[in-house]
């Protein structure tokens, strides 16, 4: 079955809040930086959904994929 982006997004918001951030917090100051570019895409791809934004959507799941611990 074939997730929407409706379903995949959110998803991987959730990850990248519960699982990937932390990780970079954990490290200390030398984390900040990433933690802050991860807290700002987290709201940019908060505030695209909000106002149903597809193309801003998109771009931003693309962009969360790429965060990894």
């Amino acid at each position: 079955m074939m997730d929407t982006l409706g379903d995949a997004l959110p998803r991987e918001m959730a990850r990248v809040r519960d699982e990937v951030l932390p990780a970079y917090l954990e490290i200390g100051a030398a984390g900040h930086f990433a933690a802050t570019m991860m807290r700002a895409d987290l709201d940019a791809a908060a505030g695209a959904m909000a106002e149903g934004d597809t193309v801003a959507m998109i771009r931003l799941y693309e962009k969360l994929k790429g965060y990894h611990t």
